[in-house]
């Protein structure tokens, strides 16, 4: 074997321009795939660090409430009751928050926008007050200074509210200004309430351009209900992979301790209106969900972008594929006398079809090993700089203001050894080719 391998080494050593030439186009579309992964990979993670600051836990423990069958209120009951059990059933493996949560206009004196309002209580709020950034004044005013104004802190005084900068920019306030808050309540009445603005945000992606942060007791106020009910409780986990098992773990566990369940549906509460009023039952159902059910309608974005990364990927790679299959034809041709004289001193048909196997392989993890190197180096450097992306709908798609790129190295090493087998049978025939000579002929063939 070792031998076998000095030869291939040697082989492709000699062939220096063709050795290069399918390295580069190697290294080329290894170096694509692993930038194209890693934009998708930096894609799902600025959602679920979006989603779980600003829409989600990890795990969610939310639900309907129905006084009659055609009612469909997305509110948790017996927040107490519920609450005292998921903290039972979860022990050490996470934080949790409870959040009211609504819908309605947010207006000033020069614009309106619609949002999703969730109500705080800011003693919960550890995780998100660490991972919210406040916005300095020129990113909302176009002759503000740099000055950071504002204190996340004073949510925990009644009738407040914070923003994020592209909602304070179009709203046109500042801090201290005051906003007004419509919506319908429950009782299908509209209520307003007037909030002062006590922090602006930077924004969190796209998603924070719908959603707004008051202290619960505004909601409350907003929606006329008891102190006693809430939105969601919220599971921040100290280890996000564990969501899926957590959520059955904690299924499991209100089942037992007498709370009625909905079947689980991997969608947002908001996309589950219509099939919970049609539904015939009455009083108050838990529905648990994962942080990724609740931003499901964002999944396509990704599907999207590993989709094109594998077609492109697939159209570059069966062009690469074709020029392997010549390329080491080329070869055995040009050293079918080397290859007789092989076989005349006893090498034997497997041991020349390893041979140049052996060569493809070489080739494959060199070149497809230096371009995902290069394609992890140039992501990691793109996403070190932070590049601001043009708003609308690259924003829309890449779910951020600024590109962000992740290294998926286990993506890296998947793409390697993806890229060197296809070589590797790509080879087969040119090397079944070789195999197949008579070391008479081979010899005497020029």
């Amino acid at each position: 074997m070792k031998m076998l391998f000095v030869i291939a080494v040697r082989n492709l050593i000699q062939a220096r321009r063709r050795t290069a030439l399918l390295s580069l186009a190697l290294g080329s579309v290894a170096a694509l795939l692993v930038l194209m992964f890693s934009l998708s990979q930096g894609v799902s993670d600025t959602m679920l660090h979006s989603a779980t600051i600003l829409a989600s836990g990890h795990v969610n423990v939310g639900g309907f409430y129905k006084g009659t069958p055609e009612d469909a209120f997305p509110i948790v009951t017996q927040r107490t009751k519920v609450r005292g059990a998921v903290e039972e059933i979860l022990g050490d493996r996470g934080q949790i928050r409870d959040r009211s949560r609504g819908w309605g206009k947010v207006i000033s004196a020069a614009s309106t926008l619609q949002a999703g309002v969730d109500g705080i209580d800011i003693k919960d709020e550890g995780l998100f007050l660490k991972q919210l950034q406040l916005a300095p004044q020129s990113a909302y005013k176009d002759e503000g200074s740099d000055t950071i104004l504002g204190d996340l802190s004073k949510l925990s005084e009644p009738g407040t509210i914070l923003l994020f900068a592209g909602q304070a920019k179009r709203l046109e306030v500042d801090i201290n200004d005051i906003v007004t808050m419509t919506s319908e309540s429950l009782s299908g009445r509209v209520n307003t309430v007037d909030a002062r603005v006590v922090a602006i945000a930077k924004d969190v992606g796209f998603m924070s351009n719908w959603s707004v942060f008051v202290p619960k007791s505004l909601i409350m106020k907003l929606y006329q209900m008891s102190a006693d009910t809430t939105g969601a409780i919220q599971i921040q986990l100290d280890n996000p992979d564990d969501s899926e098992s957590i959520m059955r773990l904690l299924r499991d566990g209100l089942k037992d301790a007498g709370f009625d369940l909905m079947e689980h549906d991997a969608k947002p509460f908001w996309g589950k209106f219509g099939k919970v009023s049609s539904e015939d039952w009455v009083g108050q159902k838990l529905d648990l969900t994962v942080w990724s059910d609740e931003v499901s309608f964002m999944k396509e974005s990704i599907n999207a972008l590993d989709t094109l990364s594998v077609f492109l990927v697939s159209i570059l790679m069966v062009i690469i594929v074709v020029g392997i299959i010549n390329t080491m034809l080329i070869s055995v041709r040009e050293r079918t006398s080397e290859i007789g004289s092989l076989r005349a001193i006893g090498m034997q048909r497997r041991e020349v079809l390893l041979m140049v196997m052996l060569e493809a392989a070489v080739l494959a993890l060199f070149a497809t090993t230096v371009g995902a190197l290069l394609g992890a180096s140039i992501a990691s450097a793109l996403d070190f700089f932070e590049i601001p992306l043009p708003k609308g709908a690259v924003q829309t798609v890449l779910m951020s203001d600024t590109l962000h790129l992740d290294i998926s190295w286990r993506q890296m090493a998947g793409s390697i050894l993806s890229f060197s087998i296809v070589t590797v049978l790509a080879a087969l025939w040119p090397a079944i080719r070789a195999a197949q000579l008579e070391p008479v002929k081979a010899i005497h063939k020029t």
